[in-house]
């Protein structure tokens, strides 16, 4: 298997050769989601309103998805940096302990999931008739909890050991066979909305068998579930995982808070049209993010390992690097979005109707997007250093301290309607990216002088 020199390798060489791989099964793992939303927006007759009902179980996607992070993404940072360090036994403990983390939260979010399914659904504004779509897709889709969290959660290690194709190429395994499988079971078998659940299940069962013999058979450190007498070390590096984890879980779970408040809002000043349309503008910005995600988690295993190496030159240069790609990408695609947002909208419902409603709404969602990229390079810098305070403070200020509340704010307060749900996004990308990148540049550079001034 082709692998990375994060120790010799040139930094910009080493960033794309890891995020151009992360890029490929970013796009591929968005598959997942948006091929699903394709089909079922295309379903005769009950497609748009079947769009909405899935759009309701994008909250609970999410809390999966965050919890995958909090114990994969939160241990590949430490994983890296103790690779750097030369610390190679406390590195097979780390991933050894994220990945028993990540099957016990499974098995937990499975069943708690299942049993609450709808009230859970009512809580995140279903109506009586959404919820004859949502509840069957849900419940299919938490079967899958486990092998999701899996594949999601694990994949990070194989990237972190400098594999980044063969960590493309387990998402690439999921996502082929979804795309291949949902048209089969949403028509061919004609099980409408539980066929795109089930192939989607099936996909990520296929994706987490791959990631597992990976780290398994090839790698240099094997994974496996943590052991008695490792119990005591497990647990303290159990509490540095879920530390340094919780400022991406709190990013995913405030998306998550932030998807349920705009759905109840726009479900009362808007109707299931406009929940259709926050649907239709989730993926969008999914697929339109994807890119910046790819560059920075791309990014992250160098940062780290540099970082634990004690070689902060190569820390700055990779922060550059990151910088420009992620800078250069958003300018291209804001400008798409601007000239050309019935192409954007048109990607994900075929329905005329929702134009009039979703353009508008997308102009105003997107208005500040390049600001949002200072809020995801300061956290990557954060994340990757293990800066935990740091990380978990912004991830909580440009959500819950700025979005939720501008959501019931300025449709009640200020009688903007539907329009002020879409206006919080702006504004918090303005405030919180603008205060992120900020502080990054105030701490963590002085820092990084300090460390190359005592290395002489």
């Amino acid at each position: 298997m082709k692998r990375i020199d994060f120790e010799n390798g040139k930094i910009t060489s080493n960033i794309l050769n890891a995020a151009i791989p992360m890029l490929v099964a970013q796009i591929l793992s968005l598959l997942y989601n948006i091929v699903d939303r394709i089909y079922i927006a295309r379903i005769p007759e009950i497609g748009t309103t079947a769009l909405g009902a899935v759009g309701l179980c994008f909250p609970i996607i999410i809390i999966i998805t965050a919890f995958s992070n909090l114990f994969g993404s939160g241990g590949a940072p430490i994983f890296s940096i103790k690779r750097g360090m030369k610390e190679n036994v406390k590195a097979g403990i780390i991933m050894n302990t994220s990945f028993s983390m990540v099957c016990v939260g499974g098995m937990i979010l499975m069943v708690v999931g299942i049993i609450f399914a709808k009230p859970i659904l009512y809580l995140f504004g279903a109506s009586d008739n959404a919820i004859t779509y949502a509840y069957p897709y849900m419940i299919i889709y938490l079967i899958g909890t486990i092998p999701s969290m899996i594949s999601t959660g694990m994949n990070p290690f194989i990237n972190a050991q400098g594999y980044a194709t063969t960590g493309m190429i387990s998402v690439a395994i999921g996502a082929i066979a979804n795309i291949v499988l949902d048209p089969i079971f949403i028509f061919a078998l004609n099980m409408g909305i539980e066929g795109a659940a089930i192939a989607t299940v099936v996909s990520q069962f296929m994706s987490a068998v791959f990631v597992l013999y990976i780290l398994r058979k090839k790698t240099e450190y094997k994974v496996r579930f943590i052991r008695k007498t490792e119990i005591k070390k497990c647990i303290y590096f159990a509490k540095n995982i879920v530390s340094l984890g919780t400022a991406g879980f709190i990013m995913q779970l405030t998306n998550s808070l932030v998807s349920i408040c705009c759905n109840n809002v726009l479900a009362v000043t808007g109707g299931d049209v406009y929940v259709s349309v926050m649907t239709i503008i989730s993926s969008a910005r999914q697929m339109i993010e994807t890119p910046i995600y790819a560059i920075n988690e791309g990014a992250s295993p160098i940062l780290s390992f540099n970082y634990g190496a004690g070689k902060p030159d190569n820390v700055k240069k990779s922060i550059k690097v990151m910088m420009c790609l992620v800078l250069a990408y958003t300018a291209v695609m804001w400008g798409i979005i601007i000239t050309k947002p019935e192409f954007i909208i048109g990607i994900f419902s075929s329905d005329k109707t929702l134009f009039k409603d979703a353009v508008p709404a997308l102009n105003i969602y997107f208005a500040a997007f390049i600001f949002m990229d200072l809020q995801y390079i300061g956290q990557t810098v954060f994340k990757s250093l293990n800066k935990k305070k740091q990380a978990i403070f912004f991830s909580l200020l440009r959500k819950v301290i700025i979005v939720v509340p501008l959501t019931y704010a300025l449709p009640y307060v200020f009688n903007m309607g539907t329009d002020g749900v879409f206006m919080a996004e702006p504004i918090s990308n303005v405030v919180g990216g603008s205060m992120c990148f900020i502080t990054m540049l105030a701490t963590v550079m002085p820092e990084l002088k300090r460390m190359k001034n005592n290395r002489r």
